[in-house]
């Protein structure tokens, strides 16, 4: 169990301090005796928990020995990397955004600011301010000091070039589509279906947020470009850094939005087979449908193709059942089997063809979103750096996390390179990621998952009241960090039975933190086998980054940066998104004033990082 108690940021008993070979620490880290590596350990549990169980035998406890115990209210540790002015500057920011009106009216705010001091005393105030806070620099040279500054003090670097585009009218050529939530009661018709719907009015409800809307393939190919850059800056300054992406800045959100629909009017179509045979509740991979009866369906319905002779022939129904994770393989065969990709039209009350609406052209931007994924996980790999794919709303995420696992499949066999984001304020996001975890021991290779809680849950739950669809969002903080937890639970579960995943908990909830620590303990999981990550904003929650980084842990800092006027629209999302947290913070504040304090009293207001 972990305990917080007023003793040096990190202790072990028993346990001589090492440092840490993962990268340069500026104090000692504790690791384990048990080694980098973990073996193999028994075959895949039937129910998530087991394993953690399982480790120490029932009932009995782990060995305090080797427990890792952090205290989070140790200011001095977790600040060191500050001076007495960057503190002054977060106490500022987080009071001002603990204040309804400064987020909920920060574009007018903004606006207003600019007509008053004109653009460049703006810039200027904002660097002082709340840009300075959350954003490194202008450009990969401004941003090197920073994070030279933070990989000295523990704490590594994911780098997100964050300009983020608004739309207008002429850009948002979007069509109708459907939901990526599957309705298994009734085949055909879902409320949720309207969820596409608020597209051909996008402009005028909602912010910019970090999607990009485009019309030609030449500003993919300079969103790219960007990446690239991006990527390379990670290099130069890290040497174990990552760099984001967003499927959405490398090919038209038009085709996510119908390859979603193309994704989910398939899935849908198996639970309705799964349904009519009788599989009804448990998980999503415990729903196996008969070979024979599913042919027998089919061809009741209509169909012509031969599924149970594909499927057979595919070593897809050995035991003569298949899952769901095999009835999504035949879209991977789609050009050889477009007869069997069928789908039924309730309206007109036949079959018709799942693929009916997508063209040549959606598979020549199929392919080139994936040729552009190819060549950034390349510039990757050759730099040093991983990927970390960005979630982005819920009617693209099904697109984006087909073709995050791709890649997945082919950059993720030896080592985790290209990391996948769940976000578990969605109902559905124990079933993804435990669904992906399967599929990546079924085919061979590493899962690697950044796991939030979520970016866009004000918009995505006013657009579902305002369309009439169901709230894709859990209902309330409590069943999210339950579904947040439950799904860490199974990822680490999965790293100590089979060493075959790595995960990123992007967290700034500090009982999350101690979860995932007390569970480490429990499993055996150490610090040095870079198998767990924790990951936070910058300028936010330094008081776990700072502590955990000097612990041996890998830790990150997610690090915007860009030019001043054009990240505006990034601080309003983030704004909007840690709205709760904002508003919360007291805790933190309250720790910079006792560090604060702490240093006056010490003769230590002057204060200098040294690094």
């Amino acid at each position: 169990m972990l305990h917080v108690r007023t003793v040096p940021s990190v202790t072990r008993t028993g346990v001589k301090r090492l440092l840490c070979p993962r990268r340069p620490r500026s104090s000692s880290s504790v690791v384990s005796d048990a080694g980098t590596e973990r073996a193999d350990r028994g075959a895949e549990p039937d129910c998530p928990g087991q394993w953690g169980q399982d480790k120490h035998g029932p009932g009995s406890a782990p060995d305090p020995d080797n427990e890792i115990h952090i205290d989070f209210e140790q200011t001095q540790e977790a600040y060191r990397s500050k001076d007495s002015i960057q503190l002054l500057r977060s106490l500022v920011v987080f009071k001002l955004c603990s204040y309804d009106v400064m987020v909920h009216k920060n574009k007018e705010i903004t606006a207003l600011g600019k007509r008053l001091l004109g653009q460049r005393a703006f810039n200027q105030v904002m660097k002082m301010t709340f840009y300075g806070q959350f954003v490194a620099g202008e450009d990969h040279v401004a941003i090197k000091p920073l994070i030279q500054k933070n990989q000295a003090y523990g704490v590594g670097s994911v780098l997100d070039y964050s300009v983020e585009e608004d739309i207008g009218p002429e850009e948002t050529e979007l069509k109708d589509s459907c939901t990526a939530a599957a309705d298994t009661s009734r085949l055909g018709h879902d409320r949720r279906g309207k969820q596409h719907q608020e597209h051909a009015n996008f402009h005028g409800g909602a912010s910019g947020t970090a999607t990009y809307f485009h019309a030609d393939e030449s500003k993919c190919d300079r969103h790219m470009s960007t990446f690239m850059k991006c990527i390379k800056a990670s290099g130069a300054t890290s040497s174990d850094g990552f760099s984001a992406i967003k499927m959405t800045a490398l090919g038209r959100p038009q085709f996510l939005l119908e390859f979603s629909e193309v994704l989910v009017k398939w899935q849908r179509f198996f639970n309705f087979l799964a349904l009519k045979q009788g599989k009804v509740g448990g998980a999503a991979l415990e729903r196996r449908v008969d070979l024979t009866q599913l042919q027998e369906q089919l061809t009741g319905l209509g169909a012509s193709g031969d599924y149970h002779g594909w499927f057979t022939e595919n070593n897809k129904g050995s035991c003569g059942t298949i899952d769901v994770l095999d009835w999504s393989c035949l879209l991977d065969d789609r050009e050889r089997s477009a007869e069997l990709l069928v789908v039924p039209n309730v309206q007109l009350g036949k079959l018709e063809p799942l693929l009916k609406d997508f063209t040549d052209e959606d598979e020549q931007q199929l392919q080139r979103i994936l040729q552009r994924v190819d060549e950034l996980a390349k510039c990757a790999v050759e730099n040093g750096v991983r990927l970390m794919v960005d979630a982005e709303q819920t009617y693209f995420q099904p697109a984006i996390s087909r073709l995050t696992l791709q890649m997945q499949k082919i950059y993720n066999k030896e080592t985790p390179v290209i990391f996948n984001t769940y976000q578990c304020y969605l109902k559905d996001a124990f079933t993804n990621v435990s669904t992906d975890v399967h599929l990546s021991r079924r085919e061979g290779w590493r899962f690697a998952a950044k796991l939030v809680r979520g970016a866009y849950m004000y918009q995505e739950r006013e657009r579902a009241k305002e369309r009439g669809y169901d709230d894709p969002i859990n209902p309330d903080y409590e069943s999210t960090n339950e579904m947040y937890h439950r799904c860490l639970d199974f990822v680490l579960d999965e790293i100590a039975q089979n060493g075959n995943a790595t995960v990123m908990v992007a967290s700034h909830n500090e009982d999350t933190v101690k979860h995932t620590l007390r569970r480490m303990n429990e499993l055996g999981l150490t610090p040095r086998e870079n198998r767990v990550y924790f990951g936070q904003l910058l300028g936010m929650c330094d008081q776990i980054s700072f502590p955990l980084g000097q612990a041996g842990f890998p830790v990150y800092k997610y690090v915007p940066y860009g030019p001043v006027d054009e990240v505006m629209p990034y601080l309003t999302r983030r704004a909007q998104e840690n709205r709760g947290f904002m508003q919360g913070a007291q805790k933190e504040r309250e720790l910079l004033w006792k560090e604060l304090k702490r240093r006056v009293c010490s003769g230590e207001l002057l204060h200098r990082p040294a690094f």
